[in-house]
């Protein structure tokens, strides 16, 4: 009896229900929106960092990071990688040579960053032959050729089919020597990268330094990263002391905090958001209760008891703010889908600065169910305490003065 009076107490005046419930819908949606958006662009840019050349995580030789030689490297252990293969979230495991070596060009020399990939997994993880912008990428052998960045291209004033000669030190001080020919160029937005890597297929590169089934790191790629720590720790555990395994996040923690500043300035206009959102639903529970000023003070005068008045009210408070806001729930799903499925484009100049730092001008929305979970939630208790304000007034009232007009 109780829900039923509430009930048609709404719909008598359904105009007056229809913007209340309309002010709490939009909330919503403008809430969800705003939220998938961001994390949409971060979780964007996430995956254009660490596939421009770290992947999501990486495993070493205990030590490897602190002093990043090839003598601390690791040989390549099969059972060890099935291990890590197994794991569900990985989606690819990119055995990888660094080391440094000078490059020579008819009278020029310059030091470069030599990467021994293999090349079908590291494609995988990197996307290495979509920056192809000359000549191809390796094919499944690779034999005894390589690809050269772009900057470093240019400094030798290379073209594709030439030949540079390789020197360095090999595993444990062997003499490292070689020359190859060169089966590409490749693109990168960062100058640092872009002036000084030489990608050639591993088996060539441990041939080079004389290290036969050497790796110094395994670059891993992930299904869902928002698993990303759980991962990492089940990693450890698998790995021991032997290897050590490391996010994305510890290996760049630069752009990690800048990350998370960035996301700081997002709370800041999502609270914002929620201030507004707060006096748009107060607003329009203001107007209904100045509507029913009159009604509440007659009631009171014939002997309704505020209590019960009170309650009526906050029952019809909360019927409003809950089909506001399961409405705006369901109807911001197509609307989030749609943004993902046809993200916000950058155009102009701005698009073009975005491509040559290998980022897509692009920001999509992320369809991750906990955002509609909790902004649904949030405005729903925005409005539950807003609601409150029928039962104060209803408290409050004076019949005598609400009555005149």
């Amino acid at each position: 009896m109780w829900f039923r009076l509430a009930w048609k107490n709404l719909w008598r005046n359904k105009h007056r229900t229809s913007i209340t419930t309309a002010a709490i819908f939009f909330a919503v949606i403008l809430s969800i929106a705003a939220s998938s958006l961001q994390d949409g662009v971060f979780d964007n840019f996430i995956k254009n960092m660490v596939s421009y050349y770290t992947g999501y995580i990486q495993i070493h030789q205990q030590g490897y990071w602190d002093h990043q030689v090839l003598d601390n490297g690791m040989l390549r252990n099969e059972q060890y990688e099935t291990r890590i293969r197994g794991q569900k979230n990985i989606t690819a495991m990119a055995p990888r040579i660094e080391s440094y070596a000078l490059a020579s060009f008819k009278d020029l020399t310059k030091g470069c960053m030599v990467v021994g990939i293999h090349p079908e997994e590291e494609n995988k993880i990197t996307g290495l032959q979509k920056k192809v912008i000359a000549g191809d990428y390796f094919d499944h052998n690779g034999g005894n050729t390589v690809i050269l960045s772009e900057g470093l291209a240019e400094r030798f004033s290379l073209q594709v089919k030439d030949t540079i000669y390789l020197i360095s030190q090999g595993y444990h001080g062997a003499l490292a020597a070689g020359k190859y020919l060169i089966r590409g160029f490749v693109s990168f937005g960062s100058p640092e990268l872009n002036d000084q890597l030489l990608f050639m297929p591993l088996k060539t590169a441990q041939e080079f330094y004389a290290a036969p089934d050497l790796v110094t790191s395994y670059v891993l790629g992930l299904k869902f990263d928002k698993t990303l720590e759980s991962t990492v720790s089940n990693l450890r555990q698998i790995s021991g002391d032997t290897y050590e395994v490391m996010s994305w996040k510890e290996l760049l923690p630069d752009v990690d905090q800048h990350i998370k500043m960035d996301k700081g300035s997002m709370y800041i206009i999502l609270g914002i958001l929620y201030l507004l959102i707060c006096f748009g639903i107060f607003g329009t529970m203001l107007m209904m209760m100045v509507e029913r000023r009159y009604e509440v003070g007659m009631l009171v005068a014939i002997g309704m008891k505020k209590g019960i008045l009170a309650m009526l009210f906050l029952t019809e408070s909360i019927f409003t703010v809950i089909i506001g806001s399961v409405t705006g729930l369901l109807c911001s799903i197509p609307l989030v889908y749609y943004l993902k499925e046809h993200p916000i484009r950058i155009g102009g100049e701005m698009a073009e600065t975005y491509k040559r730092f290998n980022f897509e001008p692009v920001f999509p929305a992320s369809t991750d169910p906990s955002i509609f979970i909790t902004q649904g939630l949030i405005v729903l208790g925005i409005g539950l305490v807003l609601s409150l304000y029928p039962v104060i007034t209803v408290f409050k009232i004076d019949p005598v003065k609400a009555m005149k007009k």
